[in-house]
C-alpha cells in the first residue's frame, strides 16, 4: 500500500517537473491588440486573431515561443487608441501591437511605437500616407494606392475622359487622392471636380452636394469613403435621381469588401455600381477555415449573423497573427526592455516609455517572413503587404458579380503597351448599369446649367461659302452657316464631353461689321468672345493676343486644272508619247535616207537592183533607227542579210572583244 502511494506521488512530481521545464523553455511574447470593439471590423478581426492563434500552435506544438494577446478598446477615438497604446507599452510592456483600426488612430500610435521601438502592425489602416513616418509601422493589408491603377483601367476601358472624386474628409479618404490623380493622368482622364464629405456631415449637406454634382456635365463618380459615409452618399444619390441611366459609379475596395454587411436600402441604392477588390485565390485551406470561422464568430457574437465568407479584414487578421507567430519563433530569445537614460526614470511625462530591445529583432524577422496565407501570398515589401490582382465587381441585386480581373502590368509583361488595360483577356463582361441599363454611360451629359461659349463670327465677309450670317426680318433670329461653321460644329461634336456654345455675329446695330478682323481678334483677347470662327488670316500682330488653330486653307494664288487619264483599252496607246509632227518627220527622214542609199548603191550593188530593191531602201534606214550597233572595226562594211547571200563582206566584225565571222 505504501509502495503504491509512493509511485503515485513520484509520478505527480515527475509530471509537475516536466510541466515546469516546458513552461520555462517556452518564451512568451506579449502582443497588444487595439480595435474599436463595437465595430463590425473589430468583431471580425478579433474572431480571426483568436482562431489563428489556436490554429497556429495546434499545428506547431514543438515551437518554443508563444504569443499572448492583450486586447484594448479604442472606442472609435484617436485619444482612445493613444491611451490604449500607452497602457500596453508602459504597463504590459508589449513586444508588438496589432492595430489600431483606423488610419487617423494609426497616425498617432505609430509615433509611440517608433519611440518605444515596438512594431505597430495594422491589418485595417490602409492609407498610403502612413508608411513613410516610421520603419516600425507595418501594413499587413494591401495599401489603398495599389487599387488606383485598377480603377484607372476601368475608366480607360470605357473611354471616359472626366471623373469626379467623392471622398470623406479623413486620413483614410485623403490618402488615396494623389495616387488616383496620377493614375487618371496616365490614361488621359481629367478630374473635373472633388466632392469632400466631412465624416460628421448632415444628410442635408450630402444631398446638396449631390445636386451640385448633378448640375455638372461629368457623369462618372469615384467614391472612396468608409462604410457609414458611403452608405449616406449612395442613399442621397438615389434621392437626387443620380442612380439612373447615364450615370457611372465606381467604389473602392474598402466599401466593396463590406458590401454584404450593408443595409438592404443601401444595397438597393447601389444597383449598377462598379467596384474593385483584391483577388483572393480559392484554396481548400480557406474553405475549411471559413467553416470553423463562421461557427466561432456566431459563438463570439450571438445575435449577429456571420457573413458567408470571411472578408478581407478577417483574412488579413488571420495571416497577420501567423506571420507574427513565425517571426517570434525566429527571434527566439526575448531581451528585457530598458529606459533610454536615468533622467527618464524620474520623468513625469506620460509619453515616456521603455525602449524595447526585442522589438527591432521581431520587426526584422517579420519583414523577412513569407508564406502562403488565406488571403494569398504573404510578402512584405518596404513594410507593406505586396499588392495582388484585383477583381472588377458589379452590384447586381443582392450580390456582387465578377465582370473581370485586373493584373498589375509587372505580372503581365515586361513591356507595357499603351493600349493595354491590364484586364485578363483585355475585356470585361457585360454590366448592368444604374437604371438597369445595358448601355455603357458615355461619361458626360449636357449640363443643366452653366455658361455658354460665345463664338464670334464676322459678317459681310468676301465669300459667303465660308461664313454666312443671315437674319430673319420677321423673327429677328440669326442663322450662321458656311464651310467654317460646319467644320467647327463637327469638331465640337467630336469632343468626348459636351460644350455648350452659341454664335455671336461681330456686327453693329445696323447689321454691318463692327470693325476689322484685328478688332475681332482683340475682342477675343478682352473676353467679349470666347473664340472666333471665320476666314481670319494668321498674322504676327494677332498672334500676340490670341492662339490660332492650324490653318485650314493655304493662302496664295492657286490654279485648278482638269486631269485626263488615258484609256487602258486603247490599242494605239504607244503612239501617244510622240506628237503627229514628230512621227511624220521620222517617216520623211526614213524615205530620204533610203533614196540616198539607193542612188549611191544601185550602180555598184546588185542587191539594189531588181524588184526587191524598194524593200531594202525602207529596211536599211529603219534598222539604223531601231537597232543600236556595237563598236565596229576600222573596216566598216554594211552587213545586209538577204534571201540570196548571208553577208556582202567577209571582213570580220569585232564587238566587245568577241570575234564574229
Amino acid at each position: 500500500m505504501i509502495r503504491t502511494h509512493f509511485f503515485t506521488v513520484f509520478s505527480l512530481l515527475i509530471s509537475l517537473f516536466l510541466s515546469l521545464c516546458r513552461s520555462q523553455r517556452n518564451t512568451t511574447f506579449q502582443v497588444g491588440v487595439i480595435l474599436d470593439a463595437d465595430s463590425l471590423v473589430a468583431r471580425i478581426g478579433t474572431t480571426s486573431l483568436s482562431l489563428a492563434l489556436s490554429d497556429f500552435y495546434s499545428l506547431n506544438l514543438h515551437y518554443s515561443t508563444r504569443l499572448v494577446l492583450h486586447s484594448r478598446d479604442s472606442r472609435g477615438l484617436v485619444t482612445g487608441a493613444a491611451a490604449s497604446a500607452l497602457n500596453l507599452l508602459k504597463e504590459v510592456q508589449v513586444d508588438a501591437i496589432i492595430g489600431p483600426q483606423t488610419s487617423a488612430q494609426a497616425n498617432f500610435v505609430i509615433g509611440l511605437g517608433g519611440v518605444a521601438k515596438v512594431p505597430i502592425i495594422s491589418f485595417t489602416a490602409t492609407s498610403p500616407s502612413l508608411r513613410p513616418q516610421t520603419p516600425f509601422f507595418v501594413q499587413t493589408a494591401i495599401n489603398d494606392a495599389a487599387q488606383a491603377d485598377a480603377i484607372a483601367a476601368v475608366v480607360k476601358y470605357f473611354r471616359w475622359y472626366q471623373v469626379v472624386f467623392v471622398y470623406e474628409d479623413s486620413d483614410y479618404g485623403n490618402g488615396i487622392i494623389p495616387y488616383l490623380s496620377n493614375a487618371f493622368q496616365l490614361v488621359n482622364a481629367r478630374v473635373s471636380y472633388r466632392s469632400v464629405i466631412p465624416v460628421s456631415a448632415s444628410d442635408d449637406f450630402v444631398l446638396k452636394e449631390m445636386y451640385k454634382m448633378k448640375s455638372m456635365q461629368t457623369r462618372v463618380f469615384v467614391v472612396h469613403a468608409s462604410r457609414s459615409v458611403a452608405s449616406r452618399i449612395f442613399l442621397k444619390a438615389k434621392e437626387a435621381e443620380m442612380m439612373s441611366e447615364g450615370y457611372a459609379w465606381i467604389a473602392t475596395s474598402g466599401l466593396m469588401d463590406l458590401f454584404y454587411s450593408l443595409d438592404s436600402k443601401v444595397v438597393e441604392s447601389m444597383q449598377g455600381v462598379v467596384g474593385v477588390k483584391p483577388l483572393v485565390p480559392r484554396s481548400s485551406k480557406l474553405d475549411s477555415t471559413t467553416i470553423r470561422w463562421k461557427k466561432k464568430f456566431a459563438d463570439d457574437n450571438p445575435g449577429i449573423t456571420p457573413q458567408e465568407e470571411i472578408n478581407l479584414y478577417g483574412l488579413w487578421a488571420y495571416d497577420t497573427l501567423w506571420a507574427l507567430a513565425m517571426a517570434a519563433e525566429k527571434t527566439g530569445f526575448k531581451e528585457p526592455a530598458s529606459l533610454p537614460n536615468a533622467t527618464s526614470l524620474n520623468s513625469t511625462d506620460m509619453f515616456v516609455t521603455e525602449t524595447s530591445q526585442t522589438g527591432p529583432k521581431l520587426l526584422a524577422s517579420m519583414l523577412d517572413t513569407k508564406f502562403e496565407g488565406l488571403a494569398g501570398n504573404f510578402n512584405l515589401v518596404n513594410g507593406q503587404l505586396e499588392s495582388s490582382s484585383f477583381q472588377i465587381l458589379s452590384v447586381n441585386g443582392n450580390a456582387l458579380k465578377e465582370v473581370g480581373i485586373w493584373k498589375p502590368f509587372s505580372q503581365i509583361s515586361s513591356q507595357r503597351n499603351t493600349n493595354m488595360t491590364g484586364f485578363v483577356g483585355e475585356k470585361l463582361e457585360n454590366i448592368i448599369w444604374p437604371g438597369e441599363s445595358r448601355n455603357v454611360p458615355k461619361g458626360w451629359e449636357v449640363p443643366v446649367s452653366g455658361k455658354k461659349l460665345r463664338v464670334g463670327v464676322p459678317v459681310d465677309v468676301g465669300f459667303a461659302e465660308y461664313v454666312n450670317v443671315q437674319k430673319d426680318p420677321q423673327t429677328n433670329a440669326t442663322t450662321v452657316t458656311g464651310y467654317y461653321i460646319d467644320l467647327f460644329d463637327s469638331v465640337m461634336a467630336a469632343l468626348p464631353y459636351s460644350v455648350r456654345y452659341e454664335y455671336a455675329p461681330f456686327e453693329k446695330s445696323d447689321g454691318s461689321i463692327a470693325g476689322s478682323y484685328d478688332d475681332l481678334t482683340y475682342q477675343v483677347f478682352n473676353g467679349d468672345y470666347d473664340a472666333a470662327v471665320g476666314d481670319i488670316t494668321i498674322t504676327g500682330t494677332r498672334s500676340q493676343y490670341v492662339d490660332f488653330t492650324l490653318q485650314i486653307e493655304e493662302g496664295g494664288v492657286t490654279r485648278t486644272q482638269k486631269i485626263e487619264y488615258e484609256n487602258p483599252n486603247d490599242l494605239f496607246f504607244f503612239f501617244r508619247p510622240l506628237k503627229l509632227e514628230l512621227w511624220l518627220t521620222a517617216l520623211a527622214m526614213l524615205i530620204l535616207t533610203g533614196a540616198a542609199l539607193w542612188i549611191l548603191e544601185h550602180r555598184h550593188n546588185q542587191d539594189f537592183r531588181g524588184s526587191h530593191h524598194a524593200g531594202l531602201i525602207v529596211y536599211v534606214p529603219f534598222t539604223s533607227l531601231v537597232f543600236a550597233y556595237s563598236e565596229l572595226s576600222s573596216s566598216l562594211f554594211l552587213c545586209v542579210y538577204t534571201t540570196r547571200k548571208s553577208c556582202i563582206s567577209d571582213t570580220p566584225i569585232v564587238t566587245n572583244a568577241k570575234v564574229v565571222t
